[in-house]
């Protein structure tokens, strides 16, 4: 079976909302640091359709799967700076 390769942006695009560099920077901005306790599905930020979709995602490791775990690290790094 051959897996699908997806950009950052794809993922943005698939969730809905704007995926040019500046906006996906901007969501960073906005919604970072998400707390390590909180999984990336259960963010307060997601509709419940965004979340939905995470979480099927990750939980059956789809094409996803990886650039789902990129985006919920990226929402952490504030917080992992912080603790330095």
């Amino acid at each position: 079976m051959k897996s699908s390769i997806h950009r950052f942006s794809e993922l943005f695009a698939q969730l809905g909302l704007p995926n040019d560099p500046a906006a996906i920077r901007q969501f960073l901005v906005d919604h970072t640091p998400l707390a390590n306790g909180v999984s990336l599905p259960d963010a307060p930020f997601w509709s419940s359709s965004q979340a939905s979709f995470l979480r099927e995602a990750l939980l059956q490791d789809s094409d996803w799967a990886e650039l789902a775990d990129q985006l919920s690290q990226a929402l952490r790094e504030q917080e992992s700076q912080d603790e330095r």
